[in-house]
């Protein structure tokens, strides 16, 4: 069967005016109390292909009480080259990772990664170079076309990634001011959790700023999360038109999963671990606006209890029956139903994703796949 896989592929080419400006985060991110790091992530922001190769640097700091290695770096494809320090990196000093971009594969937004493998880390730590490249200049307008009055935005979505608990993730957008007197941007109606920041504010006449985002972790929410605030232009609230719909807000995606860093490798063995006896139901063919109920049996093979925090299902009007515990050596189950008549006719996949307290399954994936007539 042929999957069905919402994917959001907004990769709208819009062209760079006036003067380039490449912003990243100031917020320091920790990785297993090991490394901490300046950002994860460095955006260019809107570049010429004429500027040629792109450079970036970063910084890795050992807040360890043993020297740190960074034995490797991976880049995801051959337009990115990367080099980094070599030699053991002391406790409380600094090392860094450097990579240059090619800039020549065309016009479109583009996001690489590199994979750093260091020692004291059980997983690699990925580190992004993203940014949009342009062949000829458009006005500001059409660089930004999410209009809040003289605010302008690329989208009104924006994404923070992946969050562990006890912890902090940010990230950062460009945003410009459209008009020709400085914009006081400030936001209202901002959901807790959420912290906002714009550089400059005021923003000057037809200039950009950058607009960071930081999402604080909730033990009072887990799996996927939207954050929200409404932004206000010097006192005054907009509405902005959006692939041809009224918004009002900006929203903020992030995925909160437990936090395992502190555990030793005894302690992770030693946590729940489910075993699902089949991880794709498939219900076969059916007409629309038949409910479908799919019945999900797993076991604790693990030597502590199971449970799961949350159930995200990615298909509207889909409910289900609560997530037993389930202590080590027995089995449990959970329903999904599922509302065939608020699908896409033809071939389906649904995506129910649980978030757990097994370090060795934190996140939970299982597929409900089938024909709709």
């Amino acid at each position: 069967m042929k999957n069905r896989i919402l994917t959001l592929t907004a990769a709208v080419i819009l062209l760079f005016f006036g003067c380039t400006q490449s912003f990243t985060a100031s917020s320091q991110e920790r990785v297993g109390n090991i490394v901490e790091f300046d950002r994860m992530t460095h955006d260019f922001g809107d570049v010429m292909l004429s500027d040629g190769p792109l450079h970036c640097t970063f910084s890795m700091k050992n807040i360890s009480g043993k020297p740190v290695v960074i034995y490797n770096v991976v880049t995801s494809c051959g337009c990115t080259d990367v080099q980094w320090t070599k030699e053991p990196i002391m406790p409380g000093e600094s090392g860094t990772i450097s990579s240059t971009y090619t800039n020549d594969e065309g016009p479109y937004p583009f996001d690489k990664s590199l994979t750093a493998y260091i020692s004291g880390i059980n997983n690699p730590v990925i580190l992004r170079l993203r940014g949009v490249s342009h062949e000829k200049a458009m006005s500001l307008e059409e660089m930004y076309p999410v209009h809040f009055g003289s605010l302008g935005m690329k989208s009104s979505g924006l994404k923070c990634g992946n969050l562990e608990q006890g912890m902090q993730k940010s990230d950062e957008v460009t945003i410009a001011n459209l008009s020709g007197t400085p914009a006081n941007i400030s936001f209202s109606g901002v959901t807790p959790g959420l912290g906002l920041n714009v550089t400059p504010n005021p923003i000057p006449p037809r200039e950009t700023a950058r607009l960071q985002f930081t999402v604080t972790a909730d033990r009072a929410l887990w799996g996927k999360n939207w954050h929200y605030a409404t932004p206000v232009v010097n006192g005054e609230k907009y509405t902005a038109t959006e692939d041809g719909k009224k918004v009002s807000e900006i929203s903020v995606y992030s995925f909160t999963k437990e936090n395992f860093s502190s555990l030793t490798k005894e302690q992770r063995s030693a946590g729940s671990r489910p075993m699902f006896t089949a991880s794709t139901y498939t219900f076969g063919k059916v007409k629309a606006g038949t409910e479908v109920k799919a019945r999900f049996t797993f076991k604790n093979i693990g030597k502590a209890d199971f449970m799961a925090y949350k159930v995200d299902i990615d298909a509207a009007g889909a409910t289900h029956t609560e997530v037993p515990v389930v202590k080590c050596g027995y089995e449990g189950s959970f329903d999904v139903s599922l509302d065939t008549s608020g699908l896409p006719k033809g071939e389906t996949l649904v995506i129910v994703t649980l978030t757990t307290n097994s370090p060795s399954r934190p996140i939970v994936n299982l597929f409900i796949t089938g024909w709709i007539d």
